[in-house]
């Protein structure tokens, strides 16, 4: 069995970082393309939902001691993201094309990487039993 867990070629830590930077980028530009005046600082949750995940990430793989840690905390802020996209998509009457999207995004980057989280926690504890640890 292979060390290191890897989902679409990228490790867990790196997901994070993709991710969480998408999420930024999206917050970003939809709160500019938003056509409220002035701009609702709410179209810009993706990014503070993104930033933790990215900062994670990068935390994770400075600190590989405590990478579980990041790792565990990171997976709390992807079901957070699930759980409030879907709250968000429950009830989509007369929100904005804006505001689904990022809802969607919130839910399908928060999937994405609860999955792959789940398959790397699973792959770690395989490698302790397989190691005697």
């Amino acid at each position: 069995m292979e060390d290191t867990f890897t989902f679409s070629g990228l490790t867990i830590p790196n997901l994070a970082k993709v991710a969480g930077g998408i999420l930024v980028i999206w917050g970003l530009v939809a709160y500019f393309m938003q056509s409220a005046d002035p701009p609702s600082i709410t179209a810009m949750i993706p990014a503070f939902m993104g930033a933790p995940l990215l900062i994670l990430g990068i935390l994770s793989e400075r600190n590989e001691a405590n990478r579980h840690h990041y790792m565990h905390a990171a997976m709390i802020f992807a079901l957070l993201m699930v759980i409030g996209g879907a709250q968000g998509l429950i009830d989509i009457g007369g929100k904005s094309n804006l505001a689904i999207g990022s809802h969607l995004i919130l839910v399908v980057l928060g999937s994405i990487f609860m999955t792959a989280g789940i398959m790397s926690f699973r792959h770690a504890r395989k490698l302790r039993e397989s190691s005697g640890v």
